[in-house]
C-alpha cells in the first residue's frame, strides 16, 4: 500500500447536541462537496463550563473529512445550520495517508469551477 504526506486535508471536529442536527450537517456538507465523509460517533458525555454553572450534557461528534483550502467555506456552510449559539468547530491535521483514499477525498472535494 502506498502512502503518500500531504498537508492538503484535514478534519474539521464539530460536536452537536442531537443526531439529527449532526446529520443534517453531514447530508448538507457532502451535497455541497465541501466533505468527503462526515464520521458521526454515538452519544458521548460532556462536561463544560458555561455562563458560570458547570454543565453535564450528551453530544454527538463529527469528524469532517475534507480539504485545507475548503476550511473556511466549510465553517461558513455550517454555522447556519448548528444550534449552538457558540459551537465548535476545530482543524486538525491530517499528515498523510494511504494514497487511493486520498485521490478519493480529492475526488469528493472537488469544485466546480465557475464560467464567467
Amino acid at each position: 500500500m502506498k502512502t503518500e504526506s500531504s498537508v492538503d486535508f484535514c478534519f474539521i471536529y464539530s460536536t452537536f447536541p442531537n443526531t439529527e442536527s449532526a446529520h443534517a450537517a453531514a447530508r448538507t456538507l457532502l451535497s455541497e462537496k465541501l466533505a468527503a465523509c462526515v464520521n458521526v460517533y454515538p452519544p458521548m458525555t460532556s462536561f463544560y463550563a458555561w455562563k458560570g454553572k458547570q454543565e453535564k450534557e450528551t453530544e454527538i461528534a463529527a469528524f469532517i473529512k475534507t480539504r485545507r483550502n475548503l476550511v473556511d467555506q466549510t465553517i461558513a456552510a455550517l454555522r447556519p445550520l448548528h444550534p449552538y449559539s457558540i459551537p465548535c468547530f476545530l482543524i486538525l491535521p491530517i499528515q498523510g495517508g494511504n494514497s487511493d483514499y486520498l485521490a478519493w477525498v480529492r475526488k469528493q472535494t472537488e469544485q466546480q469551477q465557475s464560467t464567467s
